[in-house]
């Protein structure tokens, strides 16, 4: 039988964090730097890892900043801010997960860029377990972020599967870019961003209710053979 891979981004696929990142990290910017910043000035950098989220802000206002002390500062800002903010998994996201794992054609996989000690909570604050999933990467285990296409292709090794059988579930034109340059499929969700900065993906949807098992079998022309 041939499998096929199901890989899963984390922030803005698998729980709606984007707004919650932008506050912690305006709020980062105003108690280390005594800079106010906009929400909307992470939008560029979503996706593409959390020190160059904060770098690429940085450098649009000329501050000089401790790249890790502000990744830290951000996320301890980030989990407060979680206590008092309801994430739940983004509609269907559990609903494909299950299906992923009671089809034994499917091998499934989280590939974030975002630091471990901050995804996993997300990732069990939905519901989801992650023992569920055959290969979590993180940006713990890579040196390049998105769009470099590093952390899918070290993915599909985990899996041990080639890229053109696996589909990848992104809602950041920076995934979608490192997706492709993999050689894999991609459904983007327009959560994050519009239609216009995913066009580079193979399917837009605007939820993950629109995606099944199936659907990605014919779209891509996965179906199995014993």
């Amino acid at each position: 039988m041939e499998y096929w891979g199901l890989i899963f981004d984390v922030d803005g696929v698998i729980a709606d964090t984007e707004a919650l990142n932008a506050r912690a990290s305006v709020q980062m910017f105003a108690q280390l730097y005594g800079v106010t910043v906009q929400p909307e000035d992470f939008r560029p950098f979503v996706g593409t890892g959390d020190e160059r989220y904060v770098e690429g802000v940085a450098e649009k206002y000329g501050v000089q900043i401790d790249t890790q002390e502000a990744v830290q500062r951000r996320a301890e800002n980030f989990f407060h801010l979680l206590q008092s903010s309801s994430l739940p998994a983004a509609p269907g996201v559990l609903e494909l997960v299950e299906a992923g794992r009671v089809d034994e054609r499917v091998r499934l996989a989280i590939a974030t860029s975002g630091q471990k000690a901050k995804q996993f909570p997300v990732i069990e604050g939905t519901g989801l377990k992650l023992d569920w999933f055959d290969a979590i990467i993180t940006g713990d285990d890579i040196d390049r972020k998105k769009p470099d296409p590093q952390i899918y292709v070290r993915t599909a090794q985990y899996l041990g599967l080639p890229p053109e059988r696996c589909v990848v579930i992104e809602d950041a034109p920076a995934g979608v870019a490192a997706a492709k340059a993999a050689g894999m499929f991609c459904v983007a969700v327009t959560s994050s961003v519009g239609r216009d900065a995913l066009k580079l993906a193979d399917l837009v949807v605007d939820s993950l209710l629109e995606v099944t098992v199936q659907l990605l079998i014919q779209q891509f022309h996965l179906t199995s053979t014993a």
